[in-house]
């Protein structure tokens, strides 16, 4: 069965570098062994990593032993949802890719909530800008 994402296409690839995931394939997926629902596809900021380290989920140190490299403002990563939201409720949410972003997460967080905070660029980059 293909996972979905939140807008119901299939999921796509968060992150190969570092290699994010529950599951380290690069993907926002999730299963029984998921506890935390590591479902949410963003582009780290240092205000976000900042929060986060401050609220006991420190994203900077590396954890060998978990194959975590360790974030740094720009990486994409997977990160648990209800973390994500904590982080919203302060003020301090990193942008999201939506394609990226496991549906689960709409357990969690509403989807008008996610899109406030969208980074996804569409295939065609040019249609961004006047008359593209």
């Amino acid at each position: 069965m293909t996972e979905r994402n939140v807008m119901g296409e299939p999921l796509v690839e968060c992150g190969s570098d570092p290699l994010t995931g529950f599951y380290r394939t690069g993907r926002c997926e999730t299963g029984p062994e998921d506890l935390g629902s590591h479902t949410i596809c963003v582009v780290a900021t240092q205000e976000f990593l900042e929060h986060q380290r401050a609220t006991g989920n420190d994203l900077v140190t590396p954890r060998p032993e978990w194959l975590f490299p360790g974030l740094r403002p720009g990486d994409r990563w997977c990160v648990v949802a209800a973390r994500w939201l904590q982080s919203h409720q302060a003020g301090r949410a990193a942008p999201v890719i939506l394609a990226a972003t496991h549906e689960r997460v709409l357990d969690i967080v509403p989807f008008d909530v996610l899109a406030t905070y969208a980074a996804d660029v569409p295939d065609d980059p040019g249609s961004l800008i006047d008359g593209g």
